[in-house]
Formats: structure tokens, sequence, C-alpha cells
């Protein structure tokens, strides 16, 4: 029996697989996992000291607002870029980009230059950055791993996000209140250097196709054509149009200030505990993922996935004990977690290596602004009725929605790894 203790354990446990067989992506997701970090603990810092700054929560809201616009409109460029040039020196560039802005944030702090619009300026920069970096590097992944090793890769991927999230403005925090801005943001800086020499060490990666390969130029990829393809495929359309169900409808960030105040009485420590919830089930989700390596039908998984995050926030809408609450929280964060390694997997195996780019695209404008127009969604519902009405309503919208669309395109919970068929 002990003999398959070890196998046992490989089957829940995250499969490290992908970290094993390939040097490139090893390197690459390790720098990625320590520049997430940083940028993380950036993030944090920009926000606060906008804050001392100003005073005004308005104007730490609008260091998000700089950040998704240009995220969204260089999201969509950035995916056609990488299927034009090659996505080694696209994700170089932008991450040597993003590393110069943190020096620049640093430099600032520095030498007291505090002004409020430089700050925002550098913000929108970096978003551009991420922007461009975040296709090339996604679309570089189906070339480092064979397809079998897509899910064990996502799930790693989002071990990087879900840790980054938790641990960066907690070091962001402890870094600014012992020795200031300017040893956050050089922290940050430094940290970039993973994330450069995992992609100079990287093959060139030009795009798929006969001229990329005769060394011709290459004709110019069109965003348009990125649509057009998706418009046609209906299996990739239900990735997208599942995961608006969850972050669209069933999305309650906006109330946690609310609730916790009036369902659980407490205060802002409350409300960061259940801002948390979600990213610690995501995080529990990723490190025991080594099952999800096994399921075939990733359309089906995709369906049950977002309609147990829909389940999860209505159940949490019903309770009143915090720990039970922050218990459903934590389920939703472990099924978006689930939800997410399969839609990644789906873009990269069903999708063609000179259209990954602006697919990925896509998918960073949806991941980025769903949870954005979700928090105007529930903060209006919320208003209008109730913060209950609209964390429950959202969560039973979420799951009606879903179902809907599963009855709509039937073939997608038909979908089979072993055969991708976009």
């Amino acid at each position: 029996m002990e003999s398959h203790g070890p196998i046992a354990k490989r089957r829940i446990l995250a499969d490290l697989t992908p970290l094993r067989t390939s040097v490139d992506y090893r390197r690459l997701w390790v720098g990625n996992t320590i520049s997430w970090t940083g940028q993380a603990m950036t993030a944090l810092a920009v926000s606060l000291q906008v804050y001392d700054l100003t005073h005004s929560s308005f104007s730490v809201g609008l260091v998000g607002l700089f950040s998704l616009v240009p995220l969204v409109v260089f999201g969509l460029y950035g995916g056609a870029i990488a299927d034009t040039v090659d996505r080694r020196k696209l994700g170089l560039g932008s991450a040597l980009g993003s590393c110069g802005l943190s020096l620049a944030l640093a430099a600032g702090a520095f030498a007291g230059f505090h002004h409020v619009w430089f700050l925002y300026s550098v913000v929108a920069l970096q978003a551009v950055c991420a922007a461009l970096n975040a296709p090339a590097r996604s679309s570089m992944i189906p070339r480092l791993l064979p397809p079998e090793q897509l899910p064990a890769a996502n799930a790693l991927t989002s071990v990087t996000t879900t840790s980054g999230t938790m641990l960066g403005p907690m070091l962001g925090g402890f870094v600014v209140g012992l020795w200031g801005y300017q040893a956050a943001y050089t922290v940050d800086a430094v940290a970039f250097s993973a994330a450069l020499y995992a992609m100079w060490r990287l093959p060139a990666m030009r795009p798929a196709g006969a001229e990329a390969e005769a060394g011709m130029p290459r004709k110019r990829a069109s965003v348009l054509d990125g649509l057009r393809f998706l418009a046609a495929r209906p299996n990739l359309r239900m990735t997208f149009f599942t995961d608006m169900c969850a972050m669209v409808l069933a999305h309650p960030r906006a109330l946690f200030p609310a609730v916790a105040v009036v369902w659980f009485g407490g205060d802002a420590t409350t409300v960061g505990l259940l801002a948390a919830a979600p990213a610690v089930g995501a995080l529990l989700g990723s490190v025991f993922s080594g099952w999800l390596g096994r399921i075939r039908r990733h359309g089906l998984a995709i369906l049950l996935a977002v309609a147990g995050w829909g389940t999860a926030v209505a159940v949490f809408g019903l309770t009143r004990n915090l720990w039970l609450g922050l218990f459903f929280l934590a389920v939703a964060g472990c099924t978006d977690a689930i939800s997410m390694v399969f839609r990644t997997t789906m873009l990269q195996a069903a999708v063609p290596d000179e259209m990954r780019g602006r697919l990925q695209g896509v998918f960073i404008v949806v991941v980025a602004g769903g949870p954005r127009l979700g928090d105007f969604v529930a903060g209006s519902v919320g208003d209008v009725a109730s913060p209950g009405v609209a964390v429950v309503g959202g969560g039973v919208a979420c799951v009606v929605a879903v179902g809907l669309l599963a009855l709509k395109w039937r073939r997608f919970a038909r979908y089979d790894a072993r055969a991708p068929e976009a």
C-alpha cells in the first residue's frame, strides 16, 4: 500500500510535470511568479502614496481607471502584435519597460517628486506594458509544452497569480511601513530581473506560418481578423460568455464594505478578510489541482465550475455568520481557479498558433473588464435594492445564465480535449 502513496499524492497536489520537463518553461514560471509579487507590491504602494498625497478615496479609485483603459485598449492590439513579431522579443521588451517604470517610481520617491499626475502616468504606462506582455507570454506556453501538460501549466499559472495577489500587498505594506515607498518600488524593479532573465534565455518565438518560417516579412496581424475568427468558433466564444456570467452577474466585491458592517458587524479588517477569501480558495484549488489533468470534457467542467461560483456566491448572500461566509467565498474562488485552468487550456489548444496572441488579447480584456463591470452592477443593485438582493440575485442569475448558454450551445459540454475543436 505504501508504494501507492506518492502516486496518490501527485494526483491530488498540483502537477509539477511542466516544471520538470521544460527548463524554459520553469524559468518563465519562476520569473513570472517573482515579478507578479513585485508588481502587486507596487500596486499597493501606489495606492497608499496617492492617498497620502490627496487624502481622497476617489483619487485612489482613479488608479484603477488609469490602468483599466490602457489594459483594455492595448490588450487587443498587444495580441495582434504578438501574432506578428517574435514573441520572445515582445515579451522581453515589455518586461524591460515595466522594470524601467518601477525604477522611475523609485527615482521619483528618492528625489521627493511627489505628484499624483506622475503616479497616474506611470500606472497607465505599466498597464500598456502588461497588455503587451501577457498575450506574448501566454501564447508561448503551447510552444514550450505538449498539449497534455497545458492544464497543469495553467494551474501553476493560477498559483502564481493567487499567491502574488495575496503576498504582494502584505509585503508591500510591510516594506512601505519600514523603509518607505522608494524601497517597495526598488524591490519591484529588482524582482523584474527574474522575468527578464527568463525571457532572455528563451529561443526565438516567431508565430507559425510560411512567411515567418521562410524568414520573409510577415503580414501585419489584424485585430478584426482575430474577432472574426472568434465569431466563427462557438466553443471559444462560450469560454468568454461563461466567464462574463460569473464576473458581471455574480461579482460581490463592491459590496464587501457594506456587508462587512451590516451583516457581520465588522470593520475594515472584516472587509480585508472578505476580499482575501476568494484568493485563498483559488490558491488552494490551484495547489490541489493534480486531478485536473485527467479531465477531458473541458467545456462541461467550465459550465459546472461557473455554476458552482454562482451557487457559492448566492449561499454567501444568505448566511450571516462571518466564518461560514468566508468559507463559501473561498469555495467560489476555488471554482473560479478551476474554470480559469480549462478556459485558458481551450484557448491554447484549440487556437492555431498564428491566432493565439489575438485570442489571448481578448482574454485579457474580458478578465480585466468583467470584474470592474461586475463591481458597477453589484454596487448599483445594492444601492437600488439591498446588498442581499444584489448578492443572492447575482448568484442565481449566474447559474440561470450558464444553464441557458449550455442549452443554446450543447456542443460546448461535449468538447473533448483529445480532439480540440474551436
